[in-house]
């Protein structure tokens, strides 16, 4: 079978197009930024007639829809991208004689918001165009390798305080081959009545059940917890909704707060066998890596954000939170007083400042070095001209040790990266 694939580049559609490939079917990739041979380039935003698909249906068998986005980048894009340039491309296959098309769509919930109100539309829309050979899974949370969402929440599931919004609805995660499967059966099985088909993971569970089992399949062992107001969460996806790349967003939570459960039983009997168990969505074999690969989303920012409160906060304390005169009192001891002993609290202060903004705004290898360089001659400073403070019981110039660490696994990093 010679099979357009829409989506072909997404995290969905490269796992449909390994299991289409390995049944023997031929893949002809729709993408929007194409890269190998043979590829068609196509546009969601502005593919919205028929007319636009009727050619690239020239020679194909079979039609699988798997373009969704989760976050609107311009105003519209759900209604084009979800709804409209799907239900163009419906009808152009019902025009071309193309009677086995399957659209990837997701689990609704009750007053679904844009994203599964514009994906259920185009669910109508193919209904309504093929009668017969259309067929729309709607699948719950899905995981695999290398998915965003995955990679999301496997980063929280390795955190070692787990916060946990009180009010959010269960969820069934199901795992991306059988997502794959599922589309492949649709489209080999016989001619029938068109047909939504959902396909939940084969347990609901609760949030802290659904965080615990995916810090199990990362080897790790159990977190503290921190129930969180509902109040509080929706707050908080307001806040990181403003933030493009976020995950977070009010929409998002609203889904996640109603649930996303359904009956597995109609899945188990397309698939021919039992759904995979969250259980066993990770291998003994795989677990290292994707470990290393949570906790290293969540490291950096935790390390660049401690680094630049330290500098931050020292610049907040030669500014006045510890008396000036006290301070010009220290400076004394290195042989400066009067106005050079302001000038080097001003432009200590100064430097300190811009440390903590640039570690915010402009991270990298250079800064590192500078910031080395800085704490070293500091270290060696206070070392030579107030030798008390390497007795301190506090400790001030041995925690320098602990930000020299600190820098050299950024800079390490950065160097890999």
């Amino acid at each position: 079978m010679r099979v357009l694939l829409c989506g072909a580049d997404g995290f969905l559609g490269r796992a449909i197009a390994r299991r289409l490939a390995a049944a023997g079917h031929q893949i002809v990739r729709a993408v929007h930024h194409p890269r190998h041979s043979g590829d068609l380039k196509v546009d969601y935003r502005t593919d919205l007639s028929p007319a636009d698909w009727t050619p690239r249906l020239r020679g194909i068998d079979g039609v699988v829809n798997a373009v969704g986005i989760l976050r609107e980048a311009r105003p519209g894009d759900f209604e084009r991208i979800h709804h409209r340039t799907p239900a163009a491309l419906f009808h152009a296959c019902a025009r071309a004689g193309v009677r086995r098309v399957v659209q990837i769509s997701a689990l609704g919930c009750v007053e679904p918001p844009p994203y599964l109100s514009s994906k259920h539309a185009a669910d109508a829309a193919l209904l309504k165009a093929l009668p017969e050979g259309g067929g729309v899974l709607r699948p719950g949370l899905v995981f695999g390798i290398g998915g965003a969402s995955t990679r999301f929440f496997l980063a929280l599931a390795s955190l070692p305080l787990h916060v946990l919004p009180v009010g959010a609805g269960r969820v069934q995660p199901v795992h991306v081959e059988d997502v794959a499967t599922a589309v492949l059966r649709l489209l080999e099985e016989p001619v029938e009545p068109s047909r939504v088909v959902a396909l939940p993971g084969p347990r609901a569970l609760t949030y802290p059940e659904w965080q615990a089992a995916y810090r199990r399949l990362l080897g790790l062992g159990p977190a503290l917890r921190l129930p969180v107001p509902s109040g509080v969460m929706s707050l908080a996806a307001r806040l990181a909704g403003g933030f493009r790349r976020s995950l977070l967003c009010r929409e998002t939570w609203h889904m996640l707060s109603r649930g996303n459960v359904a009956d597995p039983a109609p899945a188990v009997r397309l698939l021919g066998r039992a759904l995979r168990d969250p259980a066993a969505f990770v291998t003994a074999n795989e677990a290292p890596a994707l470990r290393l690969e949570a906790l290293a989303l969540w490291r950096r920012p935790l390390l660049q954000g401690m680094l630049a409160a330290i500098w931050l906060g020292t610049a907040l304390v030669s500014a006045g939170l510890y008396p000036v005169s006290e301070s010009l009192a220290l400076l004394a001891r290195f042989g400066l007083e009067g106005s050079p002993a302001v000038t080097a609290l001003a432009g200590a202060t100064v430097l300190d400042l811009g440390m903590g903004v640039l570690t915010l705004m402009r991270p990298g290898r250079r800064l590192w070095l500078s910031q080395l360089a800085l704490v070293a001659a500091y270290t060696l400073l206070v070392a030579w001209r107030l030798p008390e403070f390497l007795l301190h019981p506090f400790g001030p110039i041995l925690k320098n040790l602990a930000v020299a660490a600190l820098l050299i696994q950024l800079l390490s990093e950065e160097e890999r990266r």
